[in-house]
């Protein structure tokens, strides 16, 4: 029987995307390029300045830097500025007019490279699980209208595991009826990762699992997942199946996940019966053969004792045929 622990890190807001953790290589974390959203904005019929799209990506990896992007149609019109906002807080401007016409406005965990923005395109330097937030372009156009536009996206930094979930109580040995206790743990992420247990590649039952709560690790806050596993060995006759008495902890030369494997072995039923008539063979001349080495056992020891039998007969034999011998010669002395 098979145990195996998986850790899987859940994006909220990302359908049919996750961040399945199996080893520590950062080739096994997988990050689509679906994480950027763009949203088209309609405006109401009748304004000539219109947001055509927003780009912010869903989900970045921490320190990676993250590009925001920010497209409108002027229709004819003059663009009077650009402004960026996180969660409500503006923290970069573009003005054509002005000069230097890009503007940063200080805020933890926004640094802005102002090199590399423009109107259209903002670019944050390394970003911290601080730059996680709700990030709005708002767009205006020059007088006499100064019509306004704007559209949002929440972006998510993401700190993944540095290791595969480990799993630790196990024993090396477990016997028919033993109550089995291990525990599968994560490591720091965020956000938090979301633990399972398979066993023979199918997930553990709900009533087996227990459920712990969530750590906080770091400054930064990082949470650690732990997901118990409990349940009894348990031995059935079967005519299909034939399993040992003892499970054992094994480690996969190919997998660095521990594995918790017992020795079962699934039999046909036509090697079950060859199987089963020789053991009957084996236990029918193991049988014999203890049976005429208990045969031998007796014979020899019958006849040791008649043999010490015959020697003491013979023995008192001689005295009293060397008796009467004695008797006789001094009868013919006389």
């Amino acid at each position: 029987m098979g145990i195996q622990a998986l850790s899987t890190c859940l994006l909220p807001g990302v359908r049919n995307v996750a961040l399945r953790i199996r080893h520590s290589r950062s080739s096994d974390v997988t990050l689509s390029s679906s994480f950027y959203t763009r949203r088209p904005v309609s405006e109401a019929s009748g304004w000539s300045l219109s947001m055509t799209e927003v780009r912010i990506p869903k989900h970045i990896m921490r320190y990676e830097d993250a590009v925001l992007g920010c497209k409108y149609d002027l229709d004819g019109e003059s663009l009077y500025s650009v402004k960026w906002y996180k969660d409500g807080f503006e923290f970069y401007r573009y003005v054509p007019r002005d000069n230097p016409p890009g503007q940063v406005f200080p805020l933890p965990g926004v640094d802005v490279d102002l090199q590399n923005s423009t109107d259209n395109v903002v670019v944050l330097h390394r970003v911290t699980l601080q730059s996680t937030g709700r990030y709005r372009c708002e767009v205006s156009g020059e007088a006499p209208s100064f019509q306004t536009v704007s559209g949002h996206e929440d972006m998510i930094v993401v700190v993944t595991p540095t290791k595969g979930p480990q799993i630790t109580g196990g024993q090396p040995r477990y016997q028919i009826g033993d109550m089995v206790r291990v525990n599968c743990t994560s490591a720091p992420s965020k956000p938090i990762c979301h633990l399972s247990w398979l066993i023979n590649g199918i997930h553990a039952n709900r009533s087996f699992l227990r459920y712990y709560e969530p750590k906080l690790v770091g400054r930064e806050g990082l949470e650690v997942a732990t997901l118990g596993l409990e349940f009894r060995c348990v031995a059935k006759i079967s005519s299909v199946y034939w399993q040992s008495n003892e499970e054992s902890v094994e480690s996969d030369k190919h997998q660095r996940i521990p594995v918790l494997e017992s020795r079962e072995t699934v039999v046909p039923k036509s090697r079950l019966l060859d199987k089963s008539l020789d053991e009957n063979q084996k236990k029918s001349s193991t049988t014999t053969t203890s049976a005429a080495q208990t045969s031998f056992k007796e014979e020899n020891f019958r006849f040791i004792f008649v043999m010490t039998v015959l020697v003491r007969f013979l023995h008192i034999l001689n005295k009293l045929f060397m008796n009467i011998t004695a008797v006789t010669t001094i009868s013919t002395i006389s």
